[in-house]
């Protein structure tokens, strides 16, 4: 077994999430959640399918989302891994719908923040190990931060 790390991409102003499914239909299914999720949301989503083809299957409304979607499937190559990138939407809004989605297992990561993902290498396959999204702990916020993060959860609607 070998591990690698593959980095994945995220354009500018998007957000990631990374997840295990396990059956072709997801993409479909994938596409309807994603959808009916919030109004506005542009997205693509990436499935690797993991037997009879092994293709990246490839849906969304947005297709320089598509295409990055697919390079990042491309590049993961993890059977039975989805990725999707969202544009004017945020993995808040739709984590509900995916988990809802009969064929989703889990998901992995829902990020803004640079992904890395550690992927273990078989000579059957590759498969998600981990992931490492974004940068460590540099202390402990205090009475400042915790003030900040309330204002800021109230200033953009999530809090009242």
């Amino acid at each position: 077994m070998e591990l690698v790390i593959v980095k994945m991409k995220v354009p500018e102003g998007c957000n990631i999430i990374l997840g295990q499914s396990h059956f072709i239909k997801t993409v479909e299914d994938v596409y309807e959640a994603l959808a009916g999720s919030a109004p506005g949301i542009r997205f693509g989503l990436a499935f690797c399918e993991s037997s009879g083809e092994c293709l990246v299957r490839v849906d969304g409304n947005d297709e320089a989302l598509k295409k990055a979607a697919a390079e990042n499937a491309l590049a993961l190559g993890c059977g039975h891994s989805f990725n999707v990138l969202l544009r004017d939407a945020y993995p808040i809004n739709v984590l509900a719908h995916l988990k809802a989605v009969p064929e989703v297992c889990h998901i992995v990561a829902a990020t803004a923040n640079p992904l890395e993902v550690i992927v273990a290498e078989t000579e059957q396959g590759r498969g998600i190990m981990g992931v490492v999204d974004g940068q460590r702990p540099k202390g402990v916020e205090d009475e400042r931060g915790v003030k900040w993060r309330k204002d800021f959860l109230r200033k953009i609607g999530y809090k009242t």
